[in-house]
């Protein structure tokens, strides 16, 4: 597929997208939504495809926010169609079965905060900027913005960014846990390289496994999720990933997954 908006590289299983509409800082539109979609879907049914990094181009910005004429235009019945249809895509790339690294590399406001936190991990610059600008605009976050905060953060936090509007830099991010690792800029793509790599090492099934353990666990009450946890824990037994994993362990050796 040719993409106007994104740039999809492929190198050592590992899929490189990038956010490429620098003029307005990788803000998102509809049409890079739908993009976005589109490799979504490309991930998904390439098994080539172990793992995932996401990131804006240049030096300046991961996503700035969305596209704000396109939002002036909506209406009651659109604003609904506009935030779900967002959210459909971001909610696909949360619960891929493979890593999604994000490597914000400058501001992730707006609709750029949400996908970040969509993303399993976020490894930022030192120059990262985060918040939730909405209610400047007289709206709301609307792709996940107020869920996904409040669970990455806490309720009140979410409260004060979505209320506020403030951004806040690389290192409060860090503090409340909305970023996993601060790097260089020069060292992020790199740092997040590395990070799929090694998880490329690992048994794939488990790989899988663990994400959809996490993912749908985080959702459920504590007891449901330690049954969901032990009934993953139960299938993969069976697989011959565990066998190859846990003899390779017993022999001194580097284990050979197979996927199976």
């Amino acid at each position: 597929m040719n993409y106007e908006n994104i740039l999809f590289e492929i190198e050592d299983g590992i899929a490189l997208v990038t956010i490429n509409r620098p003029k307005v800082l990788n803000a998102l539109n509809i049409a890079t939504v739908l993009e976005l979609n589109a490799a979504v879907t490309r991930i998904s049914d390439d098994p080539h495809i172990k793992a995932v990094i996401l990131t804006g181009s240049g030096e300046k910005s991961f996503v700035a926010g969305a596209d704000i004429a396109e939002i002036h235009d909506l209406d009651a019945t659109s604003g609904l169609e506009f935030a779900q249809r967002g959210q459909e895509v971001l909610n696909r790339i949360q619960n891929l079965p493979k890593p999604v690294v994000a490597a914000v590399n400058g501001f992730a406001l707006g609709g750029g905060c949400e996908l970040a936190m969509a993303c399993h991990v976020r490894f930022i610059a030192e120059n990262a900027r985060f918040g939730q600008p909405e209610v400047n605009l007289g709206v709301i976050p609307g792709y996940g913005g107020t869920q996904r905060l409040a669970r990455l953060a806490g309720a009140g936090r979410a409260l004060e960014l979505c209320l506020s509007g403030d951004m806040i830099d690389a290192t409060e991010a860090y503090r409340i846990g909305l970023a996993n690792k601060v790097f260089p800029l020069a060292d992020l793509i790199s740092k997040a390289k590395e990070f799929c790599r090694k998880v490329i090492s690992k048994g794939p099934v488990a790989t899988t496994y663990v994400l959809g353990a996490i993912n749908r666990g985080v959702e459920m009450p504590l007891p449901d999720g330690l049954r969901e946890e032990a009934a993953l824990f139960g299938l993969v037994c069976a697989t011959g990933d565990m066998k190859e994993g846990t003899l390779a362990f017993q022999e001194k050796r580097q284990a050979k997954f197979t996927g199976k």
